[in-house]
């Protein structure tokens, strides 16, 4: 039996480790206004993190009570330097007789996802080519100028006009999935330059804030097809979705 919880808003501290159990911690969720979340069987109160999360409260908030340790790897680069702001948020770790995973998850699931991810990693398909990125954004910037180049030098005609409208929807779609790219912090090794070129690309070239991407995208990478939860199908679900049942976590 777990002994009872700390208070909301304390940090362990000591050498003697709080204990918590699974159901202790899936009845923090937000619903009283507390929230908690597990990260390698780590225990940390983030009731008033949220607000402060540099990757927006939503998107936190979606995993209070639950286990976050999956999304914390795939949506940080430095995790190291993210896990020392951590500290102060750590009010102790699961008992020693808590399993690892929640009582609702499927383990084999997680297990083959976490294999599949390693191998990933180990060929090295997670590591991009910063020239194929740097051409791929010299040729939407060169198309972007063929478009304008060809109404200034031909006039506006039907025809040029259509031309000109042709090679801006390429440079619309292709800038499209580069601002994906770097909103995903994928291309570079470091946050700033990932942010720098995203609100170029998004910013300049397709017109749209990067902070309302990023707000939308993140939550739908961290609950993807989840009803209430991800955004994409938020607007009429059965439109965007497949099957009759929904899921809503």
């Amino acid at each position: 039996m777990a002994p009872d919880p700390v208070a909301a808003g304390t940090s362990a501290q000591g050498s003697i480790p709080r204990y918590f159990t699974w159901e202790e911690v899936a009845q923090r969720s937000g619903r009283e206004k507390e929230r908690w979340l597990v990260i390698d069987r780590k225990v940390y109160n983030i009731s008033e993190f949220t607000r402060r999360h540099p990757g927006g409260s939503r998107v936190i908030s979606h995993y209070a009570g639950q286990d976050a340790t999956d999304p914390f790897v795939a949506f940080h680069i430095n995790k190291g330097l993210v896990s020392k702001y951590m500290n102060s948020l750590l009010i102790g770790e699961l008992a020693p007789e808590q399993p690892s995973f929640e009582p609702t998850k499927n383990k084999e699931l997680t297990n083959e996802f976490r294999e599949l991810r390693a191998t990933v990693e180990r060929m090295g398909l997670m590591k991009s080519s910063h020239l194929f990125f740097l051409l791929y954004l010299l040729h939407i910037l060169l198309l972007d100028v063929a478009a304008w180049l060809i109404l200034w030098v031909f006039g506006t005609s039907f025809v040029t006009f259509l031309l000109s409208a042709v090679l801006l929807c390429i440079v619309q779609a292709q800038a499209g999935w580069l601002q994906h790219d770097f909103g995903h912090l994928s291309v570079f090794g470091t946050s700033t330059w990932n942010h720098l070129l995203h609100h170029f690309v998004i910013g300049h070239l397709k017109g749209a804030p990067a902070s309302w991407w990023n707000h939308m995208h993140f939550q739908h990478h961290a609950k993807p097809n989840c009803f209430r939860k991800d955004p994409d199908i938020n607007m009429h679900p059965f439109f965007f979705a497949l099957g009759k049942v929904l899921s809503v976590e």
